[in-house]
């Protein structure tokens, strides 16, 4: 069996670390800290992405911030906006493919326009494993 006959989602993250617009910057860095994780996606309150925050996102705000003497805001002031998705129906290379020809570490996957989960580096790592086993 080819890793091409592997499904992405089935090591698509069903609940990943997920931030709103209207959460406040240290929020955002809170969450990401407590789950130990680069990044968010930031969705809306009709499950719509709408935006990625990074940890280098935060740490610009917080720089730009100190010069200007005003730090924080909210996450719809920092996030990226212009943000990469995928469907559910690609396999596992081309999720891989996809991930490196964007440089992405993570990419939202959307499913009739409403946020499910996450394809990362790792979840792709973990399926490769999984197959490697069998």
């Amino acid at each position: 069996m080819p890793l091409t006959s592997i499904r992405a989602i089935d090591y698509m993250t069903k609940n990943p670390v997920t931030v709103t617009p209207s959460n406040s910057l240290f929020e955002a860095i809170d969450i990401m800290l407590t789950a130990k994780v680069s990044g968010a996606t930031v969705i809306n309150e009709r499950r719509e992405v709408v935006g990625v925050i990074s940890e280098i996102d935060c740490l610009q705000a917080i720089l730009k911030g100190t010069y200007h003497g005003e730090i924080g805001g909210s996450v719809a002031d920092y996030m990226t906006e212009e943000v990469d998705i995928i469907g559910t129906d690609m396999d596992i290379l081309a999720v891989a493919e996809k991930l490196i020809k964007e440089k992405r570490r993570r990419m939202p996957v959307v499913q009739n326009g409403k946020f499910i989960g996450q394809y990362s580096i790792r979840s792709i790592l973990n399926a490769v494993k999984e197959f490697n086993l069998k």
